[in-house]
């Protein structure tokens, strides 16, 4: 019986040893503010998969007359075969795309106006989670987040719809060999992933002015973000006759495209995909560059904001 406390001492003694690596492990604050932002919007990914099922519903009933249509496009050229038989799989990319980013717009002009209106600015304020923490985990949502998220929603829905045309067209040989021809969903996959990284690089100031609007505007932040905008295309056509601002700004919003991808001679946009990428040109574009450091500064003042707004 003496011996029992002199066995529980040792014994105890490494279970606090095991325990204390554990207790001091990293927090990883902006890890988890990230999760934070998923587990709090969930039309995050919500938006992007409801449209992608609207998009398989009314693909499935549109099989009704593929057999139709791929008789008739065995007639034309391999470029309009092209253009028709990858027509849908673009188009369920394009809205898909759309729909990330108007939920990625309307996500930044409540990130911020949302925590001071319901008044969890104080809570998230007494955390160790610093504004510059909260602040970038915000504006990684359309930016990290929204691509990384989107792209398996956009792959998997094209690989659906290239598999339900092929279940259709299984006793139509030329018909089937038509489609495995056109539709290269690798190659397709890949200027998917490239695009999307575009597109979040050159819309980064756009995210970055919302951010700011919602850390500074008390209501109505939709309002805010886009009157200023429209109150200087409106002067500058009026004093100048000009329209050099609404050309930047509709540049600012599509002009990725036209800096990331080389559209073919002849035609109305890329066919190969992985012929059409251009990097460099996208990588040396002023604009980009340009872009992301207004975005920076959006960012920078939108974390000044954040320290000293209270809430409303």
């Amino acid at each position: 019986m003496m011996n029992t406390p002199s066995n529980d001492v040792p014994e105890s003694s490494g279970h606090s040893q095991r325990m204390s690596p554990a207790a001091m492990s990293p927090t990883r604050p902006m890890y988890w503010s990230v999760r934070r932002e998923l587990w709090e919007n969930r039309s995050i990914y919500i938006g992007p998969l409801v449209v992608a099922a609207v998009l398989l519903f009314a693909f499935l009933i549109n099989h009704m007359t593929l057999p139709n249509r791929m008789r008739a496009l065995s007639a034309l050229e391999p470029a309009k075969q092209h253009a028709a038989i990858s027509m849908p799989y673009n188009v369920a990319a394009g809205l898909i795309t759309l729909t990330a980013f108007i939920v990625g717009v309307f996500y930044c002009l409540d990130a911020l106006h949302s925590e001071r209106r319901d008044r969890s600015i104080l809570f998230w304020k007494s955390l160790p989670v610093s504004d510059r923490t909260t602040v970038l985990s915000k504006a990684s949502i359309p930016l990290a987040v929204l691509p990384l998220l989107i792209f398996p929603i956009i792959v998997s829905t094209q690989l659906i719809m290239l598999l339900l045309n092929s279940a259709v067209l299984l006793g139509n040989g030329p018909g089937l060999a038509m489609l495995w021809t056109h539709v290269k969903l690798l190659q397709s996959s890949l200027a998917l992933l490239y695009a999307l990284t575009a597109i979040a690089l050159w819309h980064a100031p756009i995210y970055g002015w919302l951010l700011l609007v919602s850390g500074w505007a008390r209501q109505a932040t939709l309002l805010w973000a886009v009157l200023p905008l429209l109150v200087i295309s409106a002067f500058e056509g009026i004093a100048f006759r000009t329209s050099h601002f609404a050309s930047l700004l509709r540049y600012r919003v599509v002009g990725w495209f036209t800096q990331a991808f080389v559209p073919q001679a002849g035609t109305n946009g890329p066919i190969d995909p992985l012929t059409a990428l251009d990097p460099v040109r996208f990588l040396t574009t002023p604009g980009l560059w340009l872009g992301l450091l207004v975005a920076a500064a959006f960012l920078a003042a939108a974390m000044r904001l954040r320290r000293n707004r209270e809430p409303l």
